[in-house]
């Protein structure tokens, strides 16, 4: 789950391809092991000037991470450098390529912890950031920096994705650099219920990305989208990305899953702490010790877990589901997008819902949800699905479900509510982008300088 370490206990001979399907395999449990990892990532800046945070110096990346381990948090190094910092309970604190601060979360029961725990990290984060003169921001895309103001973090296989995403697409570095989101990662009991799962999820993705958009402006401008993050993620790589048509096929399962997986190009090999360039040879190969990059050696599981997670569709399976289609946002929003997933996913009579929600949807409708709503937020009327409708359907269901899960809270009899910000967006009938697109036209004068202080944490 989120925050989990991806090392892997391996022992015996070559890798075989029923070892990389029995790894999915091992992520069923039953739902009384079931857990919610919360990841959320956030724009860092200077307040004098709104600079994004280098990673050097008294005011950068690194001061921020050796501030925050006085509450407890471990550093990781890697060539000298603290990359990340890692806590005992399973969390960890990382960086995206252009400095997007994260917080993976620990393992959690219950909605109120998982709140609990992004309370906290962003009280430290703002702690910390108060004495270098930081803020951090809450967006699904940086609203005002290039690619060029944007710092590159000093993470090794970063520069492997840097010189590699380019030859796939034209929006692969604004994705590495400029983008933020929020995401939860769920469990599964069973095959059947990893299939069921992942189906209805990626299927309302698109519903869930245009709730969540809040991202309309590249560079200082509005870019015409409400989700240009999730534009992004439409020109990125088409091996890696996308809505995955053939998890609706009949047979889909776990083997299916790893054959999509082998695939996908790899792009690096770890080994001693070092990052080998392998950007488009094949883990088949990889495993017949046949890799160009690495001939004559074999994969480790720990090569197949690094590979799983260099997927990057909508919903993406490791030992565990990720929801990957919101944009990042403020506080409260954070809250809410695991709330709808955990409603939704975590009861059967809610999961049967959600499911016939969208099960009689074609490849071209899903197709087409997931190419518009990132332009048309709540508003589109799409292949005859009107979003807005359905947007309010899925947080009615996932009201249902979280009700029926019954998980108190102190104050609290269940984890309603963290769907209250949802449930103003569907009833305003407006994707988040639309006030920061009508501020930005009246009281903020056409800048969106205003917004690293109407949006930060």
């Amino acid at each position: 789950m989120s925050g989990a370490s991806n090392m892997v206990d391996t022992t015996g001979g070559p890798l075989t391809r029923d070892d990389l399907i029995g790894y999915l395999e091992q992520g069923c449990k039953p739902p009384e092991q079931w857990r919610i990892g919360t990841e959320h990532e956030k724009f860092g800046y200077h307040l004098d000037d709104l600079r994004p945070l280098e990673y050097d110096g008294p005011r950068g990346i690194r001061a921020m991470l050796e501030g925050l381990q006085r509450f407890g948090w471990d550093p990781v190094i890697e060539k000298g450098n603290v990359i990340a910092l890692s806590s005992a309970e399973g969390g960890s604190v990382t960086l995206e390529p252009g400095g997007q601060f994260e917080l993976s979360g620990a393992p959690l029961e219950t909605l109120h912890q998982t709140c609990a725990e992004v309370n906290e990290h962003l009280r430290q984060v703002k702690e910390v950031a108060h004495e270098i003169g930081a803020g951090f921001l809450g967006l699904g895309f940086n609203p005002k920096w290039t690619r060029a103001d944007t710092p590159v973090m000093p993470k090794g296989r970063y520069g492997i994705m840097r010189r590699y995403m380019p030859t796939k697409g034209d929006h692969g570095l604004d994705m590495m650099l400029r983008s933020c989101t929020v995401q939860v990662n769920l469990d599964f009991a069973s095959e059947a219920d990893m299939v069921k799962k992942f189906r209805a999820s990626l299927a309302l993705q698109p519903i869930v990305t245009a709730m969540f958009a809040n991202s309309p402006f590249v560079e200082g401008k509005p870019s015409g989208y409400m989700s240009y993050r999730s534009f992004v993620w439409t020109d990125t790589d088409p091996d890696r990305c996308g809505m995955l048509p053939f998890v609706f096929d009949d047979g889909f399962g776990f083997e299916a899953y790893a054959e999509h997986a082998l695939n996908v190009p790899m792009y690096f090999v770890y080994r001693d702490g070092k990052y080998i360039d392998a950007a488009g040879q094949s883990f088949r190969d990889f495993m017949a010790g046949k890799l160009p990059a690495y001939p004559g050696h074999t994969p480790t599981m720990n090569d197949w877990v690094d590979h799983l997670t260099t997927l990057f569709p909508e919903v993406r399976m490791k030992r565990f589901l990720e929801m990957r289609g919101a944009d990042g946002g403020p506080w409260g929003r954070l809250c809410a997008l695991p709330a709808v997933w955990v409603g939704l996913l975590y009861d059967d009579t809610a999961l049967d819902a959600a499911w016939d929600l969208a099960k009689g949807w074609s490849i071209d409708q899903r197709e087409t949800l997931r190419r518009e709503t990132p332009r048309t937020g709540l508003t589109g009327e799409i292949e005859g699905l009107n979003v807005l409708d359905l947007a309010r359907e899925v947080v009615k269901i996932a009201d249902a479900g979280l009700k029926a899960r019954g998980r108190h809270g102190a104050i609290s009899d269940d984890e309603t509510e963290y769907l209250l910000p949802l449930k103003q967006i569907v009833e305003d009938g407006r994707s988040p982008a639309q006030a920061l697109l009508d501020a930005y036209e009246s009281r903020w004068g056409g800048s969106v300088d205003p917004v690293f202080t109407e949006q930060a944490y």
